[in-house]
C-alpha cells in the first residue's frame, strides 16, 4: 500500500539519526537497509511515495547523514537518469527539483561534476516550461554552489538565454534571482555583461517581469561595492547583509541595531 510506503519514509530520518549517534552499535546498518529503500523509493510509481523519499534525502542531506561516497554512487546517478532527455515529464520535473534543492547541501566538486553538465542541459529544455521554470527560479542556488569559475564559463550563457526566455514567467524569475548570480562573478562580468542583461529585463514587456526587476534593483546595485568598505555580505540563507560598523558594536546595546537585511528573492518564483 502506497500509505505504507509514505509512512515508512517518514520513519528513515529519525532512524538514521538513531543510528548515527548508536553507530558503534549499528556501524552499517543505515548504509546496508536503509539508504537502499530510499533511493529506490526515488522511482516509486506512486507520487506520494516519491514526495516523502524526496523529503527524506534532503532531511538526510542535510543532517550530513549520508556518505559522499552514497552521493555519488547512488543518488546522483539516480537523479541523473529522472532528468535525462526521454524521461518521463513528472520524473523529470521531481529530479530537476531536487538536484536544485540538493546543490547547496553537496561538495563544490560534486555538484560541478557530477549535476552542473545535466542542470545546464535542463535550463534548455524546448519540452517542459516546468523544468526551465525551476532552473530559473534556482539559478542563484547553483551559482553559489559551484563558484565564479563554472558561474561564469558554463552558467552565465545559460542565464542569458533564460532571461529572453519567451515565457515571461522565466524572464520574472530571472530578475528575482539577478542578485544571487551577480554575487557570484567577476567586477568585469557584472558591469559588461550582466549590467546590460538587467536593463533589458527592466524594460521588458512585460510588467510582471519589470516590477521584479525594479524590486532586485537595489540589490543588483549592492554587488557592486567593495564589500570591505560597505560591509556588504551573503550569509549562507541567500539573504544580503549588512555587517555592523566597529563604532556600532561598541554602542551602547540599548541603542537599536544599525545591522539590515535585504532579502534576496532567489528561488521564490511563483
Amino acid at each position: 500500500e502506497p500509505t505504507v510506503r509514505t509512512e515508512l519514509m517518514e520513519q528513515i530520518p529519525p532512524i538514521a539519526i538513531f543510528l548515527q549517534e548508536s553507530r558503534p552499535n549499528f556501524p552499517t546498518a543505515f548504509f546496508e537497509y536503509l539508504m537502499p529503500i530510499v533511493v529506490r523509493y526515488l522511482t516509486d510509481v506512486n507520487n506520494q511515495v516519491r514526495k516523502a523519499g524526496q523529503e527524506a534525502l534532503l532531511i538526510l542531506l542535510e543532517q550530513d547523514l549520508v556518505a559522499q561516497s552514497d552521493i555519488e554512487n547512488k543518488v546522483c546517478p539516480i537523479l541523473l537518469d529522472l532528468s535525462a532527455p526521454d524521461s518521463d515529464d513528472e520524473y523529470k520535473v521531481e529530479a530537476v527539483n531536487i538536484i536544485c534543492k540538493m546543490a547547496s547541501m553537496l561538495s563544490r566538486t560534486t555538484v560541478e561534476h557530477m549535476l552542473l553538465p545535466r542542470f545546464c542541459e535542463l535550463c534548455s529544455d524546448g519540452k517542459l516550461f516546468q523544468v526551465r521554470k525551476i532552473c530559473a527560479a534556482n539559478f542563484g542556488d547553483i551559482c553559489n554552489a559551484v563558484g565564479q569559475e563554472a558561474t561564469e564559463r558554463l552558467l552565465i550563457p545559460k542565464f542569458f538565454e533564460l532571461c529572453s526566455d519567451s515565457v515571461w514567467g522565466m524572464r520574472k524569475a530571472c530578475a528575482e534571482c539577478f542578485m544571487a548570480v551577480s554575487y557570484t562573478t567577476s567586477p568585469e562580468v557584472r558591469r559588461s555583461k550582466l549590467s546590460p542583461l538587467f536593463i533589458s529585463l527592466i524594460s521588458d514587456n512585460c510588467r510582471w517581469v519589470r516590477q521584479a526587476a525594479f524590486q532586485s534593483l537595489g540589490p543588483f546595485i549592492s554587488t557592486f561595492a567593495n564589500p570591505s568598505s560597505a560591509g556588504l555580505y551573503i550569509r549562507e540563507d541567500g539573504t544580503l547583509s549588512i555587517r555592523p560598523s566597529a563604532q556600532d558594536v561598541n554602542s551602547s546595546s540599548c541603542q537599536p541595531s544599525n545591522s539590515v537585511t535585504l532579502m534576496s528573492t532567489s528561488g521564490n518564483a511563483t
